[in-house]
């Protein structure tokens, strides 16, 4: 599924405005989202310096479903705890106590964005009992605001300034308080994904976050009066630091120095004839990657050593997975409705095929997670409310790979036939075991 905007509206849109678009448009599970390539994008490649590289993209035609959104309709939004979907108009539930707010990541980051907060808060202080913290876009946005003089706004209204990086997003770092409610301009807020179990993370915009800090509850920007306006630089300061491939030659004799926490990717077996175990864990609806395998700065360091990593799977939903799947050998899960929301990872199906988990049996999934669950060889499996219902924890199981399609799974209350949402091309993937067996097994086929 692709998204492409289109519209007298996009023509309105900056380039930045674009990405936090096009950014968000995974949290609906699509592939990739589109914008033209019109004049607006040629004037900004222009202002980096980079006009050569523009190229015409029009507008498509052909779309299988189209959505119509009145820009002009639109009121400043939020999204509450503990789902990007979770929408309101902020106008309905300010008011809110906040204790944290966060600007920044790989979402409203952008030199305008800053630019808008720093106007904001010029002259301002947050409010007492308020931590603000700011991560910048790149290091082209923090050279401009320091040259400007905005960043002074920022420190001065008592921003701490962070890396440019995930950070806070992901858990690394900027952990709100226990309890605390927690504004940020990001793109996910599912539950303890920020570090802190019971923390409540409500995403909004830069220019609500800004307000918000000066008030210390959540507030409708509109009530700061006329929007802000910001100059933006007509040529920007040269990016630089990017290091250019090597040639082919030279790459080959390069060393990948390797310490002890990373560890070579698992050998992905392929797919057997049957699969029996038990069900490891049933789980319930919007299950995210994030409770399948949690962020945060006690896990992400293992993400090149799956033995370690796979420890930490579903640890904050049963603390016991890890050690049931190792006693069991594997097994398989069972889900609700979507399940893999929000994937960013796929670490969360990683680990599962490493702890032996080589089905999930669910009533739906998210795309991304689904594609994430082929690519290493875990069979999806999709169930009818009354099967979901009739299957629990410790049920054992056997299933017949033999016809990938229509899967016939035996177990003590009789035997049903599952559909598996596999293309023809998915179904090869999956019986190779996952797509880096394929992949070598075409390449090796190829010379």
């Amino acid at each position: 599924r692709a998204l492409e905007y289109f519209g007298p509206g996009v023509r309105r849109l900056s380039v930045p405005e674009r990405a936090t678009v096009a950014n968000l448009g995974t949290e609906t599970g699509a592939t990739t989202s589109l914008f033209p390539s019109d004049g607006v994008t040629r004037e900004f490649l222009r202002a980096q310096g980079r006009e050569g590289d523009w190229a015409p993209l029009p507008e498509g035609e052909g779309y299988g479903e189209v959505e119509e959104v009145e820009l002009g309709r639109l009121e400043p939004l939020v999204a509450l705890p503990h789902s990007p979907g979770n929408v309101k108009p902020v106008a309905e539930v300010e008011g809110v106590e906040v204790q944290q707010v966060v600007i920044g990541s790989c979402t409203n980051s952008s030199l305008r964005d800053l630019k808008v907060v720093a106007k904001i808060l010029k002259g301002r202080r947050v409010a007492e009992g308020v931590e603000l913290l700011i991560s910048p876009g790149s290091r082209q946005v923090v050279e401009h605001l320091v040259r400007s003089g905005e960043m002074a706004h920022l420190l001065r209204a008592g921003a701490r300034i962070l890396e440019c990086a995930c950070g806070p997003c992901i858990g690394m770092g900027g952990a709100p308080p226990s309890g605390a409610a927690s504004l940020r301009t990001f793109n996910r807020n599912f539950e303890g994904r920020s570090g802190t179990p019971d923390a409540r993370v409500f995403l909004v915009s830069p220019e609500t976050a800004a307000v918000s800090a000066l008030r210390g509850v959540l507030t409708d920007p509109r009530e700061m009066g006329r929007y802000p306006r910001v100059r933006m630089p007509s040529r920007f300061l040269p990016s630089g630091g990017f290091l250019p491939p090597l040639p082919p030659e030279e790459a080959e004799r390069v060393e990948v120095v390797r310490g002890p926490n990373i560890r070579p990717l698992p050998e992905l077996s392929p797919l057997p004839p049957v699969l029996e175990g038990k069900v490891l864990l049933k789980v319930g609806d919007d299950v995210t990657t994030d409770h399948i395998l949690p962020a945060g700065a006690e896990v992400l360091p293992l993400r090149s050593n799956v033995p370690e990593l796979s420890r930490y799977a579903f640890y904050r939903v049963d603390p016991g997975f890890h050690r049931r799947a190792r006693e069991e050998g594997g097994g398989f899960v069972v889900g609700g409705e979507n399940y893999g929301q929000g994937s960013s990872r796929e670490h969360a199906a990683l680990v599962l095929r490493y702890l032996g988990v080589r089905a999930v049996l669910a009533r739906s999934f998210a795309r991304i997670h689904l594609d994430n669950l082929i690519n290493f060889g875990v069979l999806p499996l999709l169930l009818e409310p009354s099967q979901y219902e009739a299957l629990g924890e410790g049920e054992r199981l056997r299933i017949e790979t033999g016809e990938l399609r229509r899967v016939r799974v035996r177990w003590s209350g009789g035997e049903m036939v599952l559909p598996s949402p596999l293309s023809p091309s998915e179904e090869e993937i999956l019986r190779e075991g996952g797509k880096l067996p394929w992949a070598r097994k075409r390449l090796g086929r190829n010379g």
